[in-house]
């Protein structure tokens, strides 16, 4: 009897669930950085240098963790992954001197970096055929969703109990997480003797066992030579500048800044989650019907005026604030499903999620560097202004870069079909 429920969404809830909470567990150290101001004495811009390292690295791992899934599995490197989270977070509470912090950065940023955008394209790509779009969608959601509505809770923890209980939470937090992913998460359809959710016949065709490494680089080559890459790539480098690097890491001291409590810029964050998984459920429906080089010229553009607007908004009384965070969260992270749809346009769907690896590496590496550089010009001159009115005219030049590779991918396109059709 046929299920009535495909078990390719039980498979999506379960990766939906862990890329909520390891989200969560990412963006917490922003919650860290008025504790360990107040505790140790460190600046804004020494405690900047551990989170511009966990970002960076957590973009970086990206390819290597998707040939790993390849390799060894999506449920041993999400499990790996997770251990090593619980670890750093038990760890951080022993730290005592600031030359500590980046390496509890590093881990954080891998072990996020193993899970987060991979595995949710890794699950999309394998499991659906139709609605892939809404997938990635409500998977990119979920990796910015956790990060905001869980904040306003480490707030409240650290509140009232300090930021030690809330490292120790999250640590119990990660170690939870396994069973679901050892039990529920399957690799493949066909291990079921499933077709796709959406196809009709069972794909058995199993990837090359290769060195995840050597198959990384290798995809790195080939994608250096692809002009096509190095938009995506850059504008998703952009893209993470202002998100991740600038308002993730920075909207609360900014808050702070402006006499704003920990508390209620946490809560401005949970808002923008709120409405980040409306924007970004809604951007992957759109993706399935839509031009995505046009979606993703209108979310840049939007973001961009939204950042530009920012400096003004802690000036507009109660309502600037909240303003910003409906307009934004909507955005928040709104072009991953469109950016995933022309990556596999381009490079073919199975391929896909290791070449969207190397682009998210760019956006990891724009928040990377925007998350050290925003703290340094805060030190510098006591504000973020620049920061977000940098960012924000960054996101207007992405907007026009997007419309350079409709082109490109549909020549890549059509050369990968002849190239499949029998001799």
């Amino acid at each position: 009897m046929k299920p009535r429920v495909h078990y390719a969404w039980i498979v999506a809830a379960a990766t939906f669930l862990t890329l909520v909470t390891t989200a969560g567990i990412l963006t917490a150290p922003t919650m860290f950085i008025q504790p360990f101001e107040k505790e140790f004495g460190w600046s804004d811009r020494t405690i900047s240098i551990a989170i511009g390292i966990q970002i960076a690295l957590f973009g970086l791992t990206g390819p290597f963790a998707a040939a790993a899934m390849e390799r060894f599995g999506v449920r041993r490197t999400v499990v790996s992954a997770l251990c090593l989270l619980a670890c750093a977070e038990v760890s951080v509470t022993f730290v005592h001197a600031a030359w500590q912090l980046p390496i509890w950065g590093a881990a954080v940023g891998i072990g996020a970096g193993s899970i987060a955008l991979m595995f949710g394209t890794t699950i999309a790509t394998r499991w659906f055929e139709a609605r892939r779009g809404v997938v990635l969608g409500l998977f990119a959601a979920a990796n910015a969703t956790g990060a905001l509505v869980f904040l306003p809770l480490f707030g409240q923890i650290i509140a009232r109990v300090g930021w030690r209980p809330c490292a120790f939470i999250l640590a119990g937090v990660a170690l939870t997480l396994i069973p679901l992913n050892l039990f529920v998460v399957r690799e493949r359809p066909s291990d079921l003797g499933l077709p796709r959710f959406g196809a009709t016949e069972v794909d058995a065709t199993l990837p090359p066992r290769v060195n995840p490494i050597g198959r990384a680089f290798a995809t790195l080559r080939e994608a250096t030579r692809s002009r096509t890459f190095w938009v995506l790539a850059g504008t998703f480098f952009i893209c993470g500048a202002s998100t991740n690097g600038l308002i993730g890491a920075h909207l609360v001291p900014a808050c702070g800044d402006h006499g704003i409590p920990e508390t209620r810029a946490a809560g401005l964050l949970a808002a923008m989650g709120v409405f980040d998984l409306i924007g970004t459920t809604a951007s992957g429906w759109l993706s399935d019907r839509y031009s995505s080089r046009w979606l993703l010229f209108w979310y840049y553009g939007l973001r961009g005026l939204s950042l530009l607007f920012l400096p003004m908004a802690f000036g507009f009384g109660f309502l600037g604030l909240p303003i910003f965070a409906v307009f934004y969260g909507l955005d928040w992270i709104a072009t991953v499903p469109p950016t995933v749809k022309l990556a596999t346009a381009a490079f073919g769907r199975e391929r896909a999620p290791l070449f969207f690896g190397w682009i998210a590496a760019g956006h990891q590496l724009g928040a990377g560097i925007t998350a050290f550089a925003a703290g340094a010009i805060r030190s510098q001159i006591g504000s973020y202004d620049d920061a977000f009115l940098m960012s924000g005219l960054l996101c207007l030049v992405a907007a026009g870069l997007i419309l350079t590779i409709g082109r490109a991918i549909a020549a890549q396109a059509t050369a990968r079909a002849v190239a499949a059709k029998p001799a």
